[in-house]
């Protein structure tokens, strides 16, 4: 693959993979396997939530001009969209687990929020991957409702070429993306054993 190639694919992985992407896209998937359309509802409401509000913030901040793009590439600028990020996942929290949603689509948004608490902090100080970070965080999730072995094997391959994507394009070096690995699989995890699911 020569040097644009491999640029423009890591591009097309790097949108493919963003965050809003995967916590928009996986409440209403682990609703649909764990509980079927009715469940898939509940994940359509933690969608809009955890992933729509954030995602609509940044848009807005992209368009004027407040935020370099998307992916929030430039650290410092990333407070602000987390912390509203934090607080539309806590609200989902609470409208889900008030009103009897499923509860493995609680304990997910619950995984996520255990995400924040972990990456929001080291982001303040240090560029930690947020695209790792979810995309193992998925994977461990995905895990629960897939059968496990493959879909932990095609995850961690997935996993892997994201972060590629991050380091070629010098959004993160190496050790970022691999502490944002470890945080996604570090919050998902014990949160789901937690939940007994």
């Amino acid at each position: 693959m020569t040097p644009d190639r491999a640029t423009a694919a890591a591009r097309w992985i790097t949108g493919l993979f963003a965050p809003q992407v995967l916590v928009i896209a996986l409440p209403p998937v682990v609703g649909l396997l764990a509980g079927g359309p009715p469940a898939a509802a509940w994940g359509l409401v933690a969608s809009a939530l955890c992933g729509g509000v954030p995602a609509g913030v940044i848009y807005a901040g992209v368009r004027s001009g407040r935020l370099d793009s998307h992916h929030l590439v430039d650290r410092a600028r990333r407070t602000g969209p987390l912390l509203v990020a934090v607080a539309a996942v806590l609200a989902a929290l609470v409208l889900l687990a008030g009103l009897g949603a499923p509860r493995l689509l609680v304990a997910t948004v619950t995984a996520m929020l255990a995400a924040l608490a972990v990456t929001v902090p080291i982001t303040l100080r240090w560029k930690i991957s947020f695209h790792a970070a979810v995309s193992a965080g998925t994977v461990v999730v995905l895990a629960h409702v897939l059968p496990a072995v493959p879909t932990l094997v095609a995850g961690a391959a997935v996993t892997a070429v994201v972060c590629w994507a991050r380091v070629r394009l010098a959004h993160h070096t190496p050790a970022q993306v691999a502490a944002g690995v470890l945080a996604g699989v570090g919050s998902a995890w014990p949160t789901l054993s937690a939940f007994g699911v």
